[in-house]
């Protein structure tokens, strides 16, 4: 039931940051007997997965895409409860639409055989390529995801131990060359080496293991729930109510109280201190170990690791409803502009924002028309760009982007955008940085190549406090929905079982 204090006879836990990895580990905490107080600066539940509602038009502010619906239906089930009682999930149809820049599109999913029909026309040869590249994403997937994604990796004998069989699967090649292995057409290569770009990497640079995305997609599905990203966060917010966690929102973690080594607790940015058994951070890692604790208390390996870190690009976002409908555009596109390699270089090597870009195109309305006034249409267009190490005046570069992205759109796939576009807002690695505490705005925290996964990624166990834990995108496994929510999963295996006092 709710409440509005902690409850005295039973082991304290705080979660520092409501993000869904912060939202699942409270969920797991509870569970597990802890009395837990989940705390936020933003001003409702979901981390990066906030609500905006301007001028008639709703928009999700993160993530869009939701895979792996059985973690969420796993934190629902710890409390005897089905989600599907909370929140409805469709899938859109397709699961997403490729834009190239010729003209041509590819529709991937719901089915295999839609997903083969289409390839089929666009590249009859690689059909037997698709289908063995499906066997082999399904390989990395049973060991990658079903067996290492809950498993922490404190320790290097652990890691040592799995080096086997990350060679067999090849891991130290990147997703593009594990995806020029399958198929040939140009095209195909881009629409099946994007998923890495999901989750803040290069598909150049990102370790193969992100591959199994491939598998969990086609084996889980995509899905949206019905009214947004923010009735998911709505229903798990209900469940954390019904089960007494405690809710703190519009308030600041300011740093970590310690007792030695040991965290005991937050304080708050004013002033207030809040004592705790356990610490748990659904914060950035690299914001947490560089502000919030001393160096004296961190290992030397996390130290380096903070210091050295190589971070995600940032996003520009631009929100907007326009005063018309597109009934032929899907929920999901991506929009590929004629540079690939190169300008993924631009962006993740040289900090440099080009002039010309690749999009995410969301049009929620294809599904749900709830998100607009009726006969208009409701989006939001995700531009990867540097983060705030490239040096960008986001205040001159964002307006000028945003006309480059208008024009475009309104001469490919959304004619007459520019004369009926409305109700437009922008967020750029700025606004990360200030509303998320994101190190440099960065959209995902560290990038996911291989020597900053596993037991290279911070660790789910704070390295060098006790009673200290990481969960969310910079820890291991990793970003996206469902690494994020398998982060909260670790716990399970690092924090003991209350025991009531």
């Amino acid at each position: 039931m709710p409440r509005d204090t902690m409850i005295e006879d039973q082991p304290r836990a705080i979660v520092a940051g409501a993000g869904f990895g912060g939202i699942a580990a409270a969920l797991r905490l509870r569970a597990r007997g802890y009395d837990v107080h989940l705390i936020d600066r933003c001003p409702r539940l979901g981390g990066r997965g906030q609500v905006f509602e301007h001028e008639g038009f709703r928009h999700d502010a993160g993530p869009t895409v939701l895979t792996a619906p059985h973690l969420f239906e796993e934190l629902f089930a710890l409390f005897g409860k089905r989600m599907s009682d909370y929140v409805e999930l469709i899938e859109p149809d397709p699961w997403y639409r490729f834009h190239f820049h010729d003209g041509e599109t590819f529709d991937y999913g719901p089915t295999e055989a839609a997903t083969e029909a289409e390839i089929e026309r666009l590249s009859p040869s690689d059909v037997d390529g698709y289908r063995r590249m499906g066997a082999w994403s399904k390989k990395i997937y049973d060991v990658g995801f079903q067996r290492l994604a809950a498993a922490p990796f404190h320790s290097i004998g652990f890691m040592l131990c799995q080096i086997p069989h990350l060679l067999r699967l090849r891991s130290y090649e990147s997703v593009w060359s594990m995806v020029g292995r399958f198929l040939k057409d140009e095209r195909l290569r881009r629409a099946f080496s994007i998923q890495p770009l999901l989750v803040g990497g290069n598909p150049f640079d990102t370790t193969a293991i992100y591959g199994m995305i491939n598998h969990l997609e086609r084996t889980h599905g995509v899905w949206f729930p019905k009214g947004g990203t923010g009735a998911l966060v709505d229903a798990l917010e209900r469940l954390l109510r019904e089960e007494g966690i405690l809710i703190s929102l519009n308030t600041t973690v300011d740093r970590i109280s310690l007792d030695g080594k040991r965290a005991t607790g937050v304080v708050l940015d004013n002033g207030d201190e809040i004592p705790a058994e356990v610490v748990v951070s659904n914060m950035d890692p690299l914001h947490v170990y560089r502000q919030m604790l001393p160096a004296r208390v961190q290992s030397p390996l996390v130290r380096l690791r903070s210091s050295n870190g190589r971070l995600s690009m940032g996003l520009y976002v631009l929100f907007f409803g326009a005063n018309r409908q597109w009934p032929d555009v899907a929920h999901h596109t991506v929009w590929f502009g004629e540079r690939y390699k190169e300008l993924l270089s631009d962006i993740f090597h040289r900090n440099l924002l080009a002039e010309d870009f690749s999009l995410y195109v969301h049009r929620p309305t294809a599904t749900d028309p709830s998100f607009a006034p009726e006969g208009k249409d409701s989006f939001y267009v995700l531009c990867p760009v540097p983060n705030l190490a490239g040096g960008q005046d986001w205040s001159i570069e964002g307006p000028k982007l945003r006309d480059r992205i208008v024009a475009a759109l309104d001469e490919s796939m959304l004619p007459g955008l520019a004369e009926t576009i409305t109700a437009e807002f922008a967020m750029t690695p700025e606004n990360f940085k200030s509303d998320y505490l994101s190190v440099d705005g960065a959209g995902f925290s560290l990038s996911p190549f291989f020597t900053q996964s596993a037991w290279f990624r911070f660790h789910n166990r704070g390295e060098g406090v006790q009673n200290l834990y990481f969960v969310g995108a910079g820890t291991h496994p990793g970003a996206g929905l469902p690494g994020v929510v398998s982060s909260a999963k670790v716990l399970d295996t690092l924090v003991p079982a209350a025991v009531l006092a």
